[in-house]
């Protein structure tokens, strides 16, 4: 546990540095909300945009009011984890749900350093493990604890039941960090709820022996999820095909959603050094932040 906390903080430390000379300093963290919220109503001044009038309030008689806003300059940080089995896949040193695992230490290290609320849920099918947002060095302490003992009851994948489970515990607009491969289907609609509902950020784990496969003949294939095992002509033109087009698809599917719904995506490669790619999802939402400022 020591030795992981360290390694976390190592992480943590990299992403602070190539943010600071990347930014020049000037970088708003990834755990600050990127818009402005509806605080409350007041009289209407000479010179105020015509556009904020709030017309239900003012329609009672009593004047004119226009809404006013506040900066979205703290949000709770909801971290959720794909922990079914088909994310026990890697091609190095490291499979996805151990990169998945890191991803969320670092973030929980950085949010407590932020004094921003983080919380997290893991899921396959089912709940796996639920830990409410919360401040603090210690917060960040039990969720990497938890993250290093979980030992998942179910390998298969459900990421709609997941997300409606999500959306039916955080009631307040949060920054969801959805962590998953997104092997799994009929989710699109689900995911777009979530996206709707809060600042959404997607990170897909993707691993190199995914995206192709090797021609070896007829090989059985293990279904970790389901335990079964089949057997497949790989070196069967069709096969090969009909595989990377599948494949292809998933990815495209689920950053089509995110544009859709202008949620932060980002793909991440299990056998490449993901402290730059989050460096860039950083660089992004800083964007976003200075445009809606």
């Amino acid at each position: 546990m020591k030795e992981l906390v360290q390694k976390l903080r190592k992480y943590e430390i990299r992403i602070r540095k190539a943010i600071t000379t990347q930014m020049q300093g000037d970088f708003h963290s990834v755990f600050k909300g990127t818009g402005l919220e509806f605080d409350d109503v007041r009289s209407y001044q000479y010179g105020d945009d015509v556009r904020s009038i709030d017309w239900n309030v003012s329609a009672k008689g009593h004047g004119t009011f226009v809404k006013t806003y506040r900066e979205e300059k703290e949000q709770s940080v909801f971290l959720m984890l794909d922990v079914s089995a088909s994310q026990s896949i890697g091609t190095g040193k490291q499979q996805k749900i151990d990169v998945g695992k890191e991803i969320c230490g670092v973030l929980a290290l950085s949010a407590a350093q932020q004094q921003s609320q983080i919380g997290i849920i893991c899921i396959s099918d089912q709940k796996e493990k639920y830990i409410k947002p919360a401040k603090g060095i210690q917060q960040a302490y039990t969720i990497i604890k938890a993250l290093n003992e979980l030992q998942p009851k179910s390998g298969k994948t459900n990421l709609a039941a997941g997300i409606k489970l999500t959306l039916d515990i955080i009631k307040r607009r949060s920054i969801i960090l959805l962590i998953s491969d997104f092997i799994d289907v009929d989710y699109e609609k689900e995911l777009g709820m979530l996206a709707k509902r809060h600042d959404l950020i997607v990170m897909q784990l993707q691993d190199v022996r995914e995206q192709k496969i090797p021609p070896m003949g007829i090989v059985p294939i293990l279904d970790k999820e389901t335990g079964k095992t089949i057997w497949l002509n790989t070196s069967g033109a069709e096969f090969q095909k009909r595989y990377i087009a599948q494949y292809s698809e998933n990815q495209s599917k689920v950053e089509r959603i995110c544009q859709k719904y202008q949620a932060n995506y980002l793909a991440i490669q299990t056998n490449e050094d993901y402290v730059p790619q989050l460096v860039n999802l950083f660089r992004l939402r800083n964007r976003t932040t200075k445009r809606s400022a």
